[in-house]
């Protein structure tokens, strides 16, 4: 039996008044396989034949990527389903094929396949349609083999998103890691400053991975959803590894939604509501993140209004 909570959407943390209809997003406090399996049930209408599951797998040994156990319960749930991945633009553990690979065995990502999409940098170039920036970007090649997208994000911060909900979970991950990445960065792909900090950011950056995000989304039409888990909520991602920070805020539970905007919108709420939020609404707000879900909504890729409503 669900609860319908108040539409909160109409009064967004962006600050932004909005009419009109309402996206659903389903949400639980309880954070297992069997919510998670629930929630995913109630989006699923239109996932079919070969489904990507895009999970950010993270580097070695990071303490804050999604359970594996949970993940292996979830997948195993959906016939003929992968994860799917792509190398990263930093040096890490991720860089190469080679080396993604290894660090997927040391996660214990071993209960599936893992498809890494642009495996021998091959990639695939979708088009954005009335992008801010971009008119095309490469993702990996692998991409398109598949009928249907699943979005299976750990929603927590990022050094330079300020956080990382769905939209960042295919904005940079669903990129080529090297030409893909570089695009979505604004950085020249034969030329990438080592240092992260000399990449272009705030809201250009926001806008570009918008323009990434939009790509995927249109590729995959309505064969697309969301699942924002909300759980160890570091300020920084899955990308930092071990060197992330300890979170200083409790964990909130699982938003699902078909509506990229929404479900992010619906999770950045939840965190400015939180009243232990205080680094993660530093975090978002020193990187202009909140552009991340304006982008979204001036782009047309998702609702920014909602109805929460609880499963349990």
């Amino acid at each position: 039996m669900t609860n319908q909570a108040p539409v909160i959407g109409s009064k967004n943390v962006t600050g932004t008044n909005y009419s009109g209809s309402a996206a659903k997003v389903y949400f639980t406090k309880r954070i297992d396989a069997e919510h998670l399996i629930k929630l995913y049930k109630m989006i699923n209408e239109n996932i079919f034949g070969k489904v990507a599951i895009k999970l950010h797998t993270g580097e070695k040994n990071g303490p804050n990527i999604l359970p594996r156990d949970m993940v292996q319960a979830f997948q195993a749930q959906i016939p003929n389903s992968a994860i799917v991945e792509c190398n990263t633009l930093y040096h890490g553990d991720r860089f190469t094929t080679e080396s993604h690979r290894e660090t997927l065995k040391v996660n214990g990502w071993t209960f599936c396949p893992v498809d890494i999409m642009d495996e021998d940098e091959k990639t695939v170039d979708l088009p954005v349609r009335n992008g801010f920036h971009l008119k095309e970007v490469a993702m990996g090649a692998h991409l398109v083999d598949y009928d249907s997208l699943i979005v299976l994000t750990h929603f927590k911060g990022h050094a330079m998103g300020g956080f990382g909900g769905s939209m960042k979970n295919i904005g940079i991950g669903n990129a080529s890691g090297h030409k893909g990445k570089a695009q979505v960065h604004g950085v020249d792909p034969q030329n990438v400053p080592a240092n992260y900090l000399e990449w272009p950011m705030k809201e250009y950056f926001m806008e570009l991975m918008c323009d990434s995000a939009n790509a995927t989304c249109n590729y995959f039409g309505k064969h697309i959803i969301f699942l924002n888990v909300m759980r160890r909520i570091s300020v920084d991602c899955d990308c930092a590894g071990v060197t992330a920070a300890e979170p200083t805020m409790k964990d909130i539970g699982i938003c699902a939604s078909t509506d990229i905007l929404a479900v992010d919108q619906a999770c950045a709420d939840m965190i400015y509501n939180a009243p232990d939020s205080h680094d993660m609404k530093e975090r978002i707000e020193t990187r202009a993140g909140l552009r991340q879900l304006s982008a979204m909504a001036e782009a047309k890729l998702g609702n920014p209004q909602y109805e929460l409503i609880e499963i349990d």
